[in-house]
């Protein structure tokens, strides 16, 4: 069975995840579109793909598929989801499948206004959020809302172009500037439709973050859940965290399961405020923080090769040991 990670960049971790489990009954496939990917080292076959958005991406990962028996493909990266989640058929025809969610549910977690709104509906606690300036100003001004607020791209990641506002002032200036900073980076591929609305400006939540990795079947069925409170962070990603149980945060994460039919993990941000869990972001792929559940005995790999191959896994084998605490560390490699 050979299983392709797309747009794997510095996940040599989750490769070595998966080559182990395959255990020489297949191979693990990589692509990037740079060949500077550390994740190239240890794959068993690696190659440079066309960028995303790319009109040729698809045709090129259709024909790599055929041509290398691809089981299944796993995106790694934000943008990635959609864009695949959009071709499934074309994929199931040639005897590939995508680890990925729906196309519409892939579209609500890259888009952060449409995950606030998704949040709202399903009567899910969130962080009260704006596309439009003014609107928050006014708000701002009558004390609906209470200064700092953050400012991020409504389509983003990776903390690109996110500041913390103290003041009207600053508000004005740094909601410029991430406009700016959008369109000189890779977000304004899905920005620059409706570069007016590109911008969200959210309020800032105040309390102990944590995360989630939701991990459903490959019928988008609920199959486990692991918790973690985090220490630190970096450039956007979990860099220190402590597995945790929480009755609270499970029954959340469990309804979210059931409402969103996702396939695979849902990497999800959560602050407890109030001892209550607000979720403020999703992501439907293996995030940054996955090995801090992996390291605490979860096994999503494992899960899923035996999903494909029609086989049953024990449970207990995505259930975290408690009180795991870990923290990533840095290793150089010559590509």
């Amino acid at each position: 069975m050979n299983i392709l990670l797309t747009s794997v960049g510095r996940r040599s971790y989750l490769v070595n995840y998966f080559k182990k489990e395959l255990n020489r009954d297949g191979k693990v496939h990589v692509m990037n579109s740079s060949d500077l990917s550390p994740a190239f080292v240890v794959a068993d076959c690696a190659t440079v793909s066309p960028l995303i958005y790319d009109k040729e991406y698809i045709p090129f990962l259709l024909n790599y598929c055929q041509k290398n028996n691809i089981r299944a493909i796993i995106p790694l990266l934000d943008i990635d989801v959609p864009v695949l989640a959009t071709a499934r058929e074309q994929f199931e025809k040639i005897g590939t499948e995508l680890i990925v969610a729906s196309a519409d549910f892939a579209k609500i977690c890259n888009d952060k206004w449409l995950t606030y709104r998704f949040l709202k509906e399903n009567d899910f606690h969130t962080a009260k959020s704006y596309i439009d300036l003014e609107k928050v100003v006014c708000d701002l001004r009558e004390k609906k809302i209470e200064y700092p607020v953050i400012v991020k791209p409504r389509w983003g990641m990776g903390s690109i172009a996110v500041y913390e506002a103290d003041d009207e002032v600053e508000l004005r200036f740094f909601y410029e500037k991430a406009k700016r900073n959008i369109m000189k980076s890779y977000l304004k591929y899905e920005s620059q439709e409706k570069l007016e609305e590109s911008v969200l400006i959210q309020q800032k939540l105040k309390g102990q973050e944590y995360g989630m990795d939701i991990m459903n079947d490959l019928s988008g069925k609920f199959a486990g859940i692991s918790v973690k409170m985090k220490y630190a962070m970096r450039s956007g990603e979990t860099d220190c965290a402590i597995t945790v149980d929480s009755v609270r945060f499970k029954n959340e994460g469990k309804r979210l399961s059931e409402i969103s039919k996702h396939i695979g993990n849902l990497d999800v941000d959560v602050f407890e405020v109030d001892d209550t869990p607000y979720i403020l972001e999703m992501n439907a792929r293996f995030g940054g923080g996955y090995p801090f559940s992996h390291i605490a005995g979860v096994n999503l790999p494992k899960a899923i090769i035996q999903w494909l191959k029609g086989e049953a896994i024990d449970p207990e084998i995505l259930k975290p040991r408690i009180g795991v605490r870990a923290h990533k560390d840095i290793e150089i490699i010559e590509l």
